[in-house]
């Protein structure tokens, strides 16, 4: 989402990286330097989970992104998906190291924002739906994209936080093209197509 996000991390990692430094500063000067190691490790791992590196996002018609970066673990179809109706379902498992951000899957507008999905429909009337399960610490993520709100494909529109799986749910004649095993990456890879207009 336009303007709010830094160059390395996400906002929501900055008080808890702010404070390891601080830390580490403050042992170096008035304790051991040894000391500040720990914080110093702290800082790094803080880093590598919060990391939110820029994306270069191709523009591919009618394109499903994939919103993470993971492995696909299942690929199957549900005859009454999120909105009612029958879908094509790809789960992606989070890499838990992978950018801290969320993406949208395709260029839409906002439908439903659920607690734990975010519905999109597409100019062609194309619903996608993005669904998060398997929350950490029972921390669910937490998107800053607002109902009616339009974003583009590969937008980054939700913080993930410790969320194990992410699914995307697109029309039932969509096509995937992935399968199970393989590695995506948020905002690059094209995991699917949802069918053009009727």
């Amino acid at each position: 989402m336009h303007g709010r996000r830094n160059p390395f991390v996400a906002q929501e990692g900055l008080p808890l990286l702010a404070l390891a430094l601080v830390v580490a500063i403050v042992l170096i000067r008035y304790a051991e330097p040894w000391l500040a190691f720990m914080p110093g490790i702290v800082f790094v791992l803080l880093y590598m989970v919060f990391r939110d590196p820029l994306r270069s996002v191709p523009s591919v018609a009618l394109g499903v992104f994939s919103p993470v970066d993971g492995e696909v673990i299942e690929v199957s179809r549900t005859e009454a998906g999120e909105t009612g109706a029958p879908a094509q379902r790809i789960v992606i498992s989070v890499d838990s190291l992978g950018t801290y951000t969320a993406r949208a899957p395709v260029e839409g507008t906002i439908k439903d924002l659920g607690g734990k999905s975010l519905w999109l429909q597409t100019d062609e009337g194309e619903d996608v739906v993005l669904k998060f399960s398997g929350f950490r610490l029972g921390l669910a993520p937490r998107s800053f994209a607002k109902f009616g709100e339009r974003l583009g494909q590969g937008q980054r529109c939700a913080y993930l936080r410790l969320t194990r799986t992410a699914e995307v749910q697109l029309p039932a004649d969509g096509k995937v093209l992935i399968e199970p095993g393989q590695r995506v990456v948020a905002g690059a890879d094209v995991i699917a197509n949802v069918r053009g207009p009727r």
